[in-house]
């Protein structure tokens, strides 16, 4: 198994990240603030402001640390990494199966049976957490079941198109529902459906940063095992775009995603004064906010959950460098199939 790095992310507004020998020193006004070692970083997130000395940059690009660039609402701006490394086979036959309908679709199918197993798990347990205090209980029973029903016609479905239109589906029962799990008192935290670019409420603007940190972290273990994370299979290639990332994503968002961020509203780790909204309607997590998100994430990266593949138990953390190894697996031929990760 693989010995989980770690990522160092910079909130500081105006802080100045360089290199001393082996270290990563961190100064802010020309005061130094923190310094660590950079032997066990994976990579480097820079959220706002923040430089990084020409020295550093090429410290970590020929170490493997790549450094990403964030605006301070969680948008990702830029990438900075060294030489890529990847398996040129393996990378020809991810293009191949991109290509061919068949083996696409076999891939894009149980990407989705793992997403919408784990959705149905959130619900479950909200279900299991506030069942007696839901406001709609018929509507919330039926969207679980719903999302029962719909991974078996996933099965039996060969066409891309038809199988986004049942995450399609998926998406809107389960999003129909979650709202009911929200506790908080304040209209602002409460949830009343997904919007993004800006995202509207603050519930919105927390599942916004989750999942920019999580298809980050995605990226990161899809190159590590030699993938390219610009050619995907449910999402399809656009320039600019890490559209395997977001694939690989998808079956972590409902995890990471919304059981944190709803983790964080209902046990009052945030509240309506942790964010900020603008004229245009848009509302973002301001600073301190940021550190609490962000505290939260690796803290949950740090737990452990059953793997029934692997038959084993695995940090949170590393669950997407597996899912990359198993899906890499499969493309070598060594596999079958795609096994998704289940949540239970």
């Amino acid at each position: 198994m693989r010995r989980q790095l770690n990522t160092l992310y910079v909130t500081t507004e105006g802080a100045w990240l360089r290199k001393d020998g082996a270290n990563i020193v961190l100064e802010v006004e020309r005061e130094e603030r923190a310094r660590l070692p950079a032997h066990m970083l994976e990579s480097l997130v820079c959220i706002g402001r923040v430089g990084v000395s020409p020295q550093l940059l090429g410290f970590c690009c020929e170490r493997g640390v790549t450094i990403s660039y964030l605006t301070p609402q969680g948008r990702f701006l830029a990438r900075v990494e060294g030489p890529v490394s990847g398996n040129v086979l393996l990378r020809r036959a991810q293009y191949r199966a991109s290509d061919e309908p068949g083996p696409c679709a076999a891939i894009v199918r149980n990407l989705l049976v793992g997403k919408i197993h784990n959705q149905r798990a959130v619900l479950a347990r909200g279900w299991r957490d506030h069942g007696a205090n839901l406001t709609d209980v018929p509507g919330f029973q039926h969207a679980l079941k719903r999302l029962k029903r719909i991974p078996h016609r996933l099965l039996q479905e060969s066409d891309i198109d038809l199988l986004r239109g049942l995450e399609g589906e998926a998406a809107q029962a389960y999003f129909g529902v979650f709202g009911q799990l929200v506790r908080a008192e304040s209209p602002l935290l409460g949830f009343g459906g997904r919007n993004r670019r800006p995202p509207r409420d603050a519930f919105n603007a927390l599942l916004s940063f989750f999942y920019t940190l999580l298809t980050h972290d995605c990226r990161s273990a899809l190159e590590s095992v030699g993938l390219d994370p610009a050619v995907g299979f449910l999402h399809r290639d656009r320039p600019g775009r890490a559209s395997l990332a977001l694939d690989l994503a998808e079956e972590f968002r409902p995890l990471l995603g919304e059981r944190l961020a709803l983790s964080l509203i209902n046990r009052r780790q945030l509240n309506e004064r942790d964010f900020q909204t603008f004229d245009n309607g848009a509302v973002l997590l301001k600073d301190d906010a940021r550190k609490t998100a962000l505290i939260a994430y690796q803290e949950r990266k740090r737990e452990q959950l059953q793997h029934d593949f692997l038959d084993e138990r695995v940090d949170i953390g590393l669950l997407p460098f597996v899912q990359a190894q198993l899906l890499a697996r499969h493309l070598r031929g060594d596999l079958d199939g795609y096994p998704p990760f289940l949540w239970k």
